[in-house]
């Protein structure tokens, strides 16, 4: 059912579970993992020029810290990538070249936690991604 799957992380506390749930998937299923992170183009290009390379890097940089999250979590072969651009644009066109068959991510992201049920990022994926989305959100300490 599921040989390709993609989890989109951000590296923020509320991909957490959704990251354990991916990869349980994956592995009931044998199925290949790919985690991947977008550099929001948009905060990039908005930030001042002068600490745009900088800002750039920075960002690269946690991207790899939360790819590092996944691989960290699971003994399966997890393939990685950082990607720069518009993040649901990004993730929905991830999920094409690879042929996947499901994209996994979390409900609230690091812009998100303000949001009233699901992240914007993710709420784009889920309408314009051509493959299925699960969305998975962090549970409050109570609900655990």
């Amino acid at each position: 059912m599921f040989d390709e799957i993609v989890i989109a992380t951000d590296g923020s506390d509320s991909v957490r579970r959704c990251i354990t749930v991916a990869l349980d998937l994956a592995s009931r299923f044998d199925a290949s993992v790919h985690a991947l992170y977008v550099v929001d183009a948009g905060e990039v290009e908005s930030s001042p020029e002068s600490v745009r390379e900088e800002m750039r890097e920075a960002l690269h940089e946690r991207g790899e810290e939360a790819l590092a999250t996944v691989t960290d979590a699971t003994d399966q072969s997890v393939t990685t990538a950082v990607r720069e651009g518009r993040p649901a644009a990004v993730i929905s066109e991830y999920a094409r070249e690879h042929d996947a068959d499901m994209v996994a991510t979390g409900t609230r992201g690091r812009h998100g936690e303000n949001r009233f049920l699901i992240g914007s990022v993710a709420e784009r994926v889920v309408r314009t991604c051509p493959v299925p989305v699960l969305t998975v959100r962090q549970l409050a300490e109570e609900e655990v």
